[in-house]
């Protein structure tokens, strides 16, 4: 992999001289168009604002950090959500966000009716990213009519940003992992 030299990365070159001036954007995009034949990263060229601002804007209604939910959970009164533990009984016992309701993704068509609140959102989460098991429990509480949430991460990032989980023997804790969690932070900052 070739570097970029940091003047190339963040100043677009344009000519000086009145007489062949050329605007900035424009220097920019055809030194942008230049660079994507070879650069994998902009191979595909970046969505308009327009384009962005609808796919972030649907990815926030659809998904909820891990931090988020565990700072909503944290304040004092109601939330305004539910969390949904959809792993097995198995996975359950070996650990869970503390709260959350257990319904493992096989069983949201047969039991969501009789456990959850249709009025209140679900935070659906399961072992973590490598995971689909949350995504398959919102479809199906989607389906049945639910308004629901992922959260992102899953049980794995909760751990790992060093957040509380209750086992069958208890409530335990680790540290938080550096790459997931500023050390001896409240939050990420993000």
């Amino acid at each position: 992999m070739t570097a970029i030299p940091a003047t190339r990365a963040t100043t677009a070159t344009t000519p000086t001289t009145a007489a062949t001036a050329i605007p900035a954007t424009r220097a920019t995009t055809a030194t942008t168009a230049a660079r994507s034949d070879a650069n994998p990263v902009l191979r595909v060229p970046p969505a308009s604002p327009a384009a962005a601002v609808a796919h972030f804007s649907a990815s926030l209604a659809f998904h909820a950090d891990v931090s988020d939910v565990a700072a909503a959970l944290a304040a004092d009164g109601d939330p305004g959500f539910v969390v949904l533990d959809s792993r097995s009984t198995e996975a359950w016992d070996q650990g869970h966000v503390p709260g959350a309701v257990h319904l493992p993704t096989a069983l949201v068509r047969e039991q969501a009716e009789r456990l959850l609140d249709r009025s209140v959102p679900v935070v659906t989460y399961c072992w973590g990213p490598g995971c689909n098991g949350a995504t398959r429990a919102a479809l199906a509480l989607a389906e049945l009519g639910f308004p629901v949430k992922e959260m992102l991460g899953g049980f794995e990032y909760w751990v790992r940003e060093g957040f509380v989980y209750e086992t069958r023997q208890g409530t335990e804790r680790r540290a938080p992992d550096p790459l997931t969690a500023p050390s001896g932070a409240v939050d990420c900052g993000c």
